[in-house]
C-alpha cells in the first residue's frame, strides 16, 4: 500500500532527517518527495510505501502525528486510494 505522508512546521533544522529516520524505523520507503519553504514555514509532501511496516495504518498514524508533536511539526498520513479519490476532478 502506498500512502500520502504531509509535514508543516516553522522551518528549523533537521525537519527532513527527523521525519525520513521515522519512517525509516518502521520500514517504509521514501518513493518521492517535495518541500518547500514559504517564507519561515516548511512544507513537505511524500509519497511512501508502507509494503513492509508492521504497524497498522491506525497506528502508524498515531505514532507519526505523537513523533511529530514531540518536534513541534504537524505530521499527518493518508492512503494514496483515498487521497486520488479526494484530488479527481
Amino acid at each position: 500500500m502506498k500512502a500520502i505522508v504531509s509535514v508543516f512546521a516553522q522551518d528549523s533544522k533537521g525537519i527532513i532527517a527527523y521525519v525520513t529516520r521515522l519512517l525509516a524505523e518502521k520500514e517504509i520507503n521514501v518513493l518521492d518527495i517535495s518541500q518547500t519553504l514559504m517564507q519561515e514555514f516548511f512544507a513537505m509532501i511524500m509519497l511512501v510505501d508502507l509494503s513492509d511496516c508492521a504497524l497498522s495504518f491506525t497506528e502508524l498514524s498515531r505514532f507519526l502525528q505523537e513523533k511529530g508533536q514531540e518536534r513541534g511539526l504537524d505530521i499527518h498520513i493518508q492512503r494514496q486510494d483515498i487521497f486520488d479519490a479526494m484530488h479527481r476532478v
